[in-house]
């Protein structure tokens, strides 16, 4: 890629150039097939001007390739020294997604980072190993309490079909979270009390206000209960799913989406959706929609180059514009619950920019069930680090290890330093 308005001036004479070479090299080629039926030694004559042709421009692609550019860390003569920048003064050369981080001024493998991950990472018999910490164990029994049903219960003994459902895997997948952080209490203490930042993939956002003492454990389970209903009852109007989606730079899902939606408008389903829900990691990311829609892809993965698709067991497509029904009976239980700045950062999954404070909170919530989340841009914003800087131990508190998978893809150097601890 060219930095330089200079350097782009030079490739644009240098183009010209070796177009008004090729044109002149079409010529001297048609000539010679005029000249040949005239004189042998005319051909000949063509031949070696279209030999000189080739000549120069592999000079110019000689040039091209050793000219120096204004961005060029390691001058080798004093002539690659450019006396004046081409950009204007105060230009930001390049995007710095850890800016809006409050990074602190000490040696950042003393610092941690809990993420949490979210609906999806459910299994049946998570939180057995947990049961053994008390508090993890009273963590269950309060939430039973809340609830009304045996959470623990599902949790352990499923059975699947019911642990799956929206409105039991958001509350198990957040007391299995929790109960997870009293572990890493347990065993590393100091990974608590260091931490400088938090983030939680879709319901664990939830999770992760509560780590950050945001919200308390009480209005927690009364908000997660009616978030839980409201995204299960908006999943039921219309059959839809979610469908995750791996491509290489040559695919397009974009527009594979987009004919998804014209397609299902040919046959008469209405204001149908097929979108990106979750942005992952470079070449996956997650569609949700209408269930033809996804059909429709499943269908046509190899005319829009797609390399794999595989689908994911929820009931509904969640952070896409068909959970806009669960917004209204969101915002009204908001009203009833106090929130509190957070303690420390908190990453909202809505634009990957820390919250400001309660009021913030309360005002991204209801979008963060419809709007897709940006996992991918969140851990960039994390993790992002010049040359030779330390990165900062990561700790996946919750089911699975899908957070810490996704974390190697986005950024090898700070997975070297992430840990599980699974429910």
């Amino acid at each position: 890629m060219i930095n330089s308005m200079k350097g782009l001036s030079s490739l644009k004479v240098a183009g010209k150039l070796v177009r008004g070479l090729n044109c002149k090299k079409t010529e001297r080629i048609n000539s010679r097939l005029v000249y040949s039926k005239t004189s042998s030694s005319n051909k000949e004559s063509v031949c070696q001007e279209t030999d000189s042709v080739v000549d120069k421009r592999y000079d110019i692609s000689k040039l091209l390739d050793e000219a120096a550019l204004s961005n060029n860390p390691n001058p080798e003569s004093p002539e690659d020294v450019w006396a004046t920048s081409p950009y204007p003064e105060g230009a930001v050369l390049k995007r710095d997604q850890s800016k809006f981080i409050r990074k602190p001024k000490i040696d950042p493998r003393e610092t941690s980072i809990i993420l949490f991950p979210g609906q999806g990472t459910q299994f049946v018999g998570m939180g057995k190993d947990l049961m053994r910490f008390p508090i993890a164990s009273d963590l269950f029994d309060a939430a039973n309490d809340l609830l009304g049903y045996d959470l623990k219960k599902l949790c352990l003994n499923g059975p699947k079909s019911q642990l799956d459902k929206t409105i039991h895997c958001q509350p198990a997948v957040v007391v299995c979270s929790l109960a997870s952080i009293e572990r890493l209490r347990e065993e590393r203490p100091a990974a608590i009390d260091s931490c400088v930042a938090t983030a939680g993939f879709s319901v664990g956002e939830i999770t992760a206000l509560v780590f950050a003492g945001a919200l308390s454990f009480e209005d927690e389970y009364i908000f997660i209960v009616v978030r839980a209903e409201a995204m299960q009852l908006a999943s039921e109007i219309i059959p839809s799913g979610m469908m995750t989606v791996f491509y290489g730079p040559d695919s397009k899902l974009n527009f594979a989406c987009l004919r998804a939606r014209e397609w299902c408008l040919e046959r008469g389903i209405e204001d149908p959706e097929c979108c990106v829900a979750n942005y992952m990691y470079p070449h996956c990311k997650v569609i949700a929609g209408h269930m033809e829609a996804l059909k429709y892809i499943e269908s046509n993965a190899q005319l829009y180059k797609l390399k794999r698709l595989k689908r994911i067991p929820v009931s509904g497509a969640f952070h896409s514009s068909l959970m806009k029904p669960a917004v209204e009976p969101v915002k009204e239980v908001l009203k009833k619950i106090d929130f509190s700045d957070p303690i420390i950062q908190v990453l909202s999954n809505v634009d990957g920019k820390p919250y400001r404070d309660a009021f913030h909170i309360k005002g991204q919530l209801p979008k963060q069930m419809y709007k897709p989340v940006r996992w991918e841009q969140i851990l960039h914003a994390l993790y992002e680090r010049t040359v030779g800087e330390h990165f900062p131990r990561t700790f996946e508190c919750g089911p699975g290890t899908s957070l810490k998978s996704i974390l190697k893809m986005v950024n090898g150097k700070a997975w070297n330093s992430c840990f599980s601890y699974q429910a």
